[in-house]
């Protein structure tokens, strides 16, 4: 169980919220709060699982056995289970007027045939129709291009130093890259490396949960969206929108720094403009094959330029959600 002691003096809490809007937005998992400490991947032997925050102390389990997407899931039964989070208060009073409370809270999954399963210190136990207890403990995973340095030969189009290389760039105060800009510098086939910082939204939904995109030639968009612990369509998170959901979803929780590695090899055209190659390309998501070899069936929507023989920018979609990038380099082909 997990013991918090709030004076009640003290009750007014500081935040980081990006704006004052209905649906609070954080930027640190601090501000964040006990629903993001909450929130989160777990395991043990059977399988994995991954707690998302919804709030209004409310959260959804999704169960996966033989380990967490990417990392041993079968692809094939997962298991969603509505949560609330439930706490029990004793109050505390001292001398000279001094009033606190002790809260002991943990969240508290129900699902059919008997599954209950309590949430608490950093550990889920498990009791079902059949036995228990089961626990599964948290796990932070890191993708392993993270911080991956740019070999010969790169262009690096962003290393925390400036956005010169940006049309609308601007930097906050931690030198991150916000989104809604575009490159200044075009390319044809190339390798790029992307790392993008979601934003923790507890009550957005969909499309309004940290929402951006990275444009491929300002063409194709490669959806950047929390979608931790949904099932990976092709508008969420590693999706080319409309046109290809990703093998396995492999977002990570919001506030965790994610890569994408893209190989992309440009469409090609005659000497009329007729095309006679659709582009195509390779995904790996925080080190996961999420794409490979997919051809394109011509721009998805909301591009920027139409399908030609002339190279293209990359575009960091800016979509009303503060979502950041850092460590972008590309290799020309």
């Amino acid at each position: 169980m997990k013991a918090i002691l709030c004076a009640l003096a003290l009750a007014a809490v500081s935040v980081s919220v990006f704006a004052a809007e209905e649906k609070p937005t954080y930027l640190t998992p601090a501000a964040g709060g006990a629903d993001y400490a909450s929130q989160g991947e777990y395991k043990n032997d059977w399988g994995g699982a991954q707690v998302i925050a919804l709030g209004n102390d409310e959260f959804r389990m999704v169960t996966y056995p033989g380990g967490l997407p990417g990392a041993g899931w079968n692809q094939e039964t997962r298991t969603q289970i509505p949560g609330k989070r439930v706490e029990k208060k004793v109050a505390l009073t001292g001398d000279n007027g001094f009033k606190a409370e002790l809260v002991d809270d943990k969240i508290v999954f129900t699902g059919e045939n008997g599954y209950k399963a309590e949430l608490a210190g950093g550990k889920i136990t498990i009791h079902t129709a059949t036995g228990g207890p089961y626990t599964m403990e948290k796990i932070e995973r890191k993708s392993p291009t993270l911080g991956e340095k740019p070999p010969a030969g790169a262009v690096v189009l962003f290393d925390g130093s400036t956005a010169d290389g940006w049309q609308g760039g601007h930097l906050d105060d931690r030198k991150l890259l916000a989104a809604g800009c575009k490159s200044k510098q075009a390319f044809g086939n190339f390798t790029a490396h992307f790392e993008f910082l979601l934003p923790f939204k507890p009550l957005g939904r969909g499309q309004d949960r940290g929402n951006s995109g990275v444009y491929l030639q300002d063409r194709y968009e490669l959806q950047v969206l929390d979608s931790f612990g949904l099932k990976g369509e092709n508008n969420e998170c590693g999706g080319f929108y409309q046109q290809a959901a990703p093998k396995v979803n492999m977002c990570f929780p919001p506030l965790t720094w994610q890569t994408y590695d893209i190989d992309f090899t440009a469409a090609t055209y005659d000497a009329s403009g007729a095309k006679t190659k659709s582009a195509r390309v390779t995904v790996k998501h925080n080190g996961v094959l999420i794409h490979e070899n997919f051809e394109f069936k011509g721009c998805t929507a909301g591009n920027g330029r139409k399908e030609d023989a002339t190279d293209g920018p990359f575009m960091l979609q800016g979509h009303g959600n503060p979502v950041f990038y850092q460590n972008i380099w590309v290799v020309a082909k």
